[in-house]
C-alpha cells in the first residue's frame, strides 16, 4: 500500500450520491490518504465535519433549484434535466480543477456523469477509477438494467435490447450530451465520441461497483475491468439524538412502518397522502420521514409519528417494513436491517432497483401513477404476511457488511 496518496472523489448528484462518497473518503483518509471530494457547496458543511478537504463544483443555489424542479423525477425528461442542470455545466469547470494536480501522485475516483475526470484521463494521462452507485450505469444485453419505467427491458430478447441501447443513444443521450462535450473536446485536441453511456463514460483502468454481486450480478458483457465490492455506506444523522417523540414512538407499539419519499424528494404530498391512508386501513402505525414539513398531512393521528430526518441504522431494524423512492442507499439500508421494501420508483435508478429487490424476492413496487391509499395497503399486506418475503429479507441481511465493501473498495482504489 501506497501511504499519502492524493485521492480526488469528484461527485454530481443528491445527497443519495455525495454521502457514499464521504464514507469512502474516510476509509481512505484512515488508510492514510489525503483525500479531496469535489462536488456542489451545498455538501461542505458536512464532508468538513468528516475530517476531508473539500473543493466546489457549482453553487449550492444551482444545485437548490435543481432538486426543487420536477422534471429532475418526471420518467423520460429526467434524464435530459440532469444533463442541462448538473453534468454538462460541471464540464469545464472539473476538468481545470483536476489540472491543478500532479498525475504522479494523484488517483481519481469518479462518479461516471463526472465527465471532467474522464477528459483529465484522457488528456493529462491522470489515474482514473469510475466508481458505480448504480448497477444501471452498467448496460448489458443479457439482465439489463432497467432504465426509466420501460419495466418490460428485461424480457426482450438481445437483438431486440440492442437496438433499443442504439436508439437510445442515438435520438436520447447522446444529442442532448455530445454538442458541448465533442466542442470542449475539440478545444483539447481530442477527436470527438459517440456512444457515451455505451462505453466511453467507464475508465479504461479500472471501474467499480458499489454493490454486491448477489444484488447486481456481474455479466458477460461488462467492462472486463469492472470489480464489484459492495454497499458502501455513510450516515450524517448517525450520532443525532432521535428528534422529540420518536423513541417513545418506537417504543410503545408495534413496529411501524417506515415511510420516506428521498432526499431530495420535494414533491412528496401524493406519498405521504397514500401513506396514511394506507395505514388507517391496514390498522398498522407509521412512522413517517422528511425534512419537508409542508408535505406531511395535517392533523395526524397518534398511530403516525414525524420525523424531519433519522439515522436510519438504529431506527430501521426496529419497523415492519420500508416504503420508499428506490434510491440505492436507503435500499442497502433497508436490505441490512432484513425488512420487506416496497417501492414507489419514479425516474434514474429507482426503477430498476424496485425491479432487483422484487427479483430478490424482498419487496414489490408501484409506479407513481398507482400509488393509492388501497394499492399501497394491499401491496404492504401481502410484504408484511409473507413467510417467504420475511425469510428471504432475513437470509440477505446478513450479506450486507458496509466495512468489508468500504475495505475492499479501498484495496482496490490503493493497487490502481
Amino acid at each position: 500500500m501506497v501511504l499519502n496518496r492524493r485521492i480526488l472523489l469528484p461527485t454530481i448528484g443528491s445527497a443519495g450520491d455525495v454521502h457514499p462518497i464521504i464514507g469512502l473518503g474516510c476509509g481512505l483518509r484512515a488508510r492514510g490518504h489525503r483525500v479531496t471530494v469535489i462536488t456542489n457547496p451545498y455538501f461542505e458543511a458536512r464532508i468538513r465535519q468528516a475530517g476531508l478537504d473539500f473543493l466546489p463544483l457549482g453553487t449550492a443555489e444551482a444545485y437548490e433549484k435543481g432538486v426543487a424542479n420536477p422534471q429532475l423525477w418526471h420518467p423520460t425528461k429526467g434524464f435530459e434535466f440532469i444533463a442541462r442542470t448538473f453534468v454538462l455545466p460541471q464540464l469545464r469547470p472539473l476538468y481545470h480543477l483536476l489540472k491543478q494536480f500532479s498525475p504522479e501522485d494523484t488517483i481519481i475516483v469518479a462518479a461516471g456523469l463526472a465527465f471532467g475526470a474522464r477528459l483529465a484521463q484522457e488528456k493529462r494521462g491522470m489515474p482514473l477509477i469510475t466508481a458505480h452507485l448504480q448497477a444501471t450505469m452498467l448496460r448489458s444485453l443479457h439482465q439489463s438494467p432497467i432504465m426509466g419505467p420501460r419495466v418490460l427491458l428485461e424480457h426482450l430478447p438481445p437483438a431486440l435490447k440492442r437496438i433499443w441501447f442504439d436508439l437510445l443513444d442515438h435520438q436520447v443521450i447522446d444529442p442532448v450530451l455530445l454538442p458541448e462535450l465533442n466542442d470542449f473536446r475539440c478545444e483539447l485536441g481530442l477527436l470527438p465520441v459517440k456512444r457515451v453511456f455505451d462505453r466511453w463514460l467507464h475508465s479504461p483502468q479500472r471501474v467499480l461497483g458499489l454493490f454486491p454481486d448477489w444484488y447486481a450480478p456481474p455479466q458477460p458483457d461488462w467492462p472486463v475491468q469492472t470489480d464489484l465490492t459492495g454497499f458502501v455506506h455513510y450516515e450524517t444523522d448517525e450520532k443525532r439524538p432521535f428528534p422529540p417523540g420518536v423513541a417513545q414512538f418506537l417504543e410503545k407499539g408495534d413496529p411501524p412502518i417506515l415511510f420516506t419519499p428521498g432526499s431530495a424528494m420535494q414533491h412528496g404530498v401524493q406519498f405521504f397522502g397514500a401513506a396514511l391512508e394506507a395505514c388507517q386501513q391496514l390498522g398498522r402505525r407509521g412512522l413517517f420521514v422528511s425534512a419537508h414539513t409542508e408535505h406531511i398531512p395535517a392533523n395526524l393521528p397518534d398511530s403516525i409519528c414525524y420525523a424531519p430526518y433519522l439515522p436510519f441504522s438504529q431506527v430501521l431494524p426496529r419497523t415492519a417494513a420500508l416504503v420508499f423512492h428506490g434510491g440505492i442507499g436507503t435500499t442497502a439500508q433497508g436490505l441490512a436491517a432484513g425488512i420487506p421494501m416496497l417501492v414507489m420508483p419514479m425516474s434514474h435508478d429507482q426503477p430498476d432497483n424496485a425491479i432487483r429487490l422484487k427479483r430478490l424476492g424482498v419487496g414489490d413496487y408501484l409506479m407513481p401513477g398507482r400509488f393509492r391509499g388501497t394499492a399501497v395497503a394491499r401491496k404492504l399486506d401481502h410484504l408484511l404476511h409473507s413467510p417467504e418475503i420475511a425469510a428471504n429479507s432475513q437470509k440477505l441481511a446478513p450479506l450486507v457488511n458496509f466495512e468489508q465493501a468500504l475495505d475492499k473498495t479501498c484495496q482496490l482504489i490503493e493497487t490502481a
